[in-house]
């Protein structure tokens, strides 16, 4: 049951580009909630499975010995949501706004900038391998709703 939970699934078992696959099969539930849910509740969902995570994962790095396995992506969705949340999405805006939160969030999760990339290296254990992927959905979701309103004002 854990590692259904870990891997979203079982999606960070994809033999290629793991946390793609799990961002992007969290995208997916997080749409899909949000057709039933406010966002809101998308939001304070993403920190409860954090908070359920965060747990989990340590358990799993003492039994395996690994930290951050590639195969844990339960950290993707946690940060997708946190993204999505923040974004600004709407029923009106909710394709364009699901794709630029997606983007943005792994942009900012492979690139590690500044803060984002001093939490994966420093920090162990399940706040570790959490901690990139909330402050990298954070900034994707503020630059997600920047570039909309940029898109809004000068494109659309």
């Amino acid at each position: 049951m854990r590692k259904l939970f870990l891997t979203v699934f079982y999606s960070g078992l994809s033999p290629k580009a793991p946390g793609t696959v799990g961002s992007f099969l969290s995208l997916i539930f997080g749409l899909a909630l949000l057709q039933y849910i406010h966002v809101s509740t998308l939001f304070l969902l993403a920190f409860l499975v954090t908070a359920i995570a965060v747990k989990q994962i340590d358990i799993y790095e003492k039994e395996v010995g690994e930290h951050d396995s590639k195969e844990i992506v339960i950290d993707e969705l946690a940060g997708m949501w946190i993204a999505l949340s923040i974004s600004g999405i709407t029923q009106e805006n909710f394709i364009i706004m699901g794709i630029l939160a997606f983007v943005f969030f792994r942009l900012f999760d492979i690139w590690k900038p500044s803060i984002i990339g001093k939490i994966d290296e420093k920090v162990s254990g399940g706040w570790g391998v959490m901690g990139d992927d909330i402050v990298a959905g954070i900034a994707g979701g503020i630059a997600a709703a920047g570039t909309y309103e940029l898109l809004v004002r000068f494109v659309l």
